[in-house]
């Protein structure tokens, strides 16, 4: 009796085992969208490593290229970095560098922040060209119109951020430091941490429609799952907020994720259209 159940259990982890935990159908739905054309072959993977490296060095040099030129012009990088502060008027003159190299390790940063700003096609453009031979035909007409929008949201969420959200953040800060009875002194490394990254992080945040519109172009996501999912899509983007924002306070952690939650919502409506407008075309 023991025997027989030993082979009846052995039997049966044997067909067990010799099933596969996914079928290939699956998989082969999972991974449609990267088929290449019959005329197209896969590199090796050494090869794809190689370019990898030689992206990486092009992005590099190209920063770092930015960095330099923006380097040379680091006085009129400061003065408009300073420029949010001129409705608290004398805050101006009262920035603090407590430090001997401030002058050069804030200047470095500028150049660095600002040379990702004017650079930043040329980074989409070396990394598109990375990405270029694994995509399809139909996925290339798609790639210079998502880099040309990617730049402009990007440039619209720095643009939006220096202009109207950074001057009153500081300004909210500056009176709500003087109610309580002090002085606000501010140190030019903290100024300029806290402008910087705040405007470049909410730069990035309106590179969320372009994202996520890949991911539904793709068929990786649907509009009923960016419906379903609403709730956790808002907590994360309030994660990532919470990231992105130099300092932990509630109205900056609000003033960044809230423009990102209206975002992902007009995305939610965008993908419905697009997928709307695939549907009328497939059954035409």
């Amino acid at each position: 009796m023991f025997i027989r159940v030993i082979r009846g259990l052995s039997h049966w982890s044997a067909e067990y085992l010799a099933k596969p935990i996914i079928e290939p159908m699956a998989l082969r739905d999972i991974f449609k969208f990267r088929e290449l054309p019959d005329s197209e072959t896969s590199k090796p993977f050494l090869e794809h490593l190689e370019d990898l490296r030689w992206t990486i060095v092009k992005m590099a040099i190209t920063l770092v290229v930015a960095m330099i030129i923006c380097f040379a012009f680091r006085s009129l990088l400061v003065g408009l970095m300073q420029a949010p502060l001129r409705d608290v008027g004398s805050q101006v003159g009262a920035l603090k560098a407590l430090g001997i190299t401030d002058s050069i390790v804030i200047s470095f940063h500028l150049a660095f922040y600002a040379g990702i700003v004017i650079s930043f096609p040329l980074l989409l453009y070396f990394l598109a060209g990375f990405v270029l031979p694994a995509l399809t035909a139909v996925e290339k007409r798609f790639l210079l119109p998502a880099i040309f929008v990617s730049f402009a949201l990007f440039l619209l969420g720095v643009f939006v951020c220096y202009f109207w959200l950074l001057p009153k953040t500081i300004l909210f800060f500056f009176r709500d430091t003087e109610s309580l009875g002090w002085a606000p002194t501010w140190t030019v490394q903290q100024y300029y941490s806290f402008a910087t990254r705040f405007t470049i992080g909410f730069g990035l945040a309106f590179e969320l429609p372009v994202v996520v519109l890949a991911l539904v172009r793709f068929g990786l996501i649907t509009y009923r799952f960016m419906a379903r999912t609403r709730p956790y899509a808002m907590v994360l983007i309030f994660i990532l907020a919470t990231i992105i924002t130099p300092t932990p306070d509630i109205l900056t952690l609000i003033a960044m994720g809230l423009p990102m939650c209206l975002l992902y919502e007009s995305c939610i409506w965008i993908a419905w259209f697009m997928e709307r407008r695939s549907s009328k075309s497939i059954a035409a």
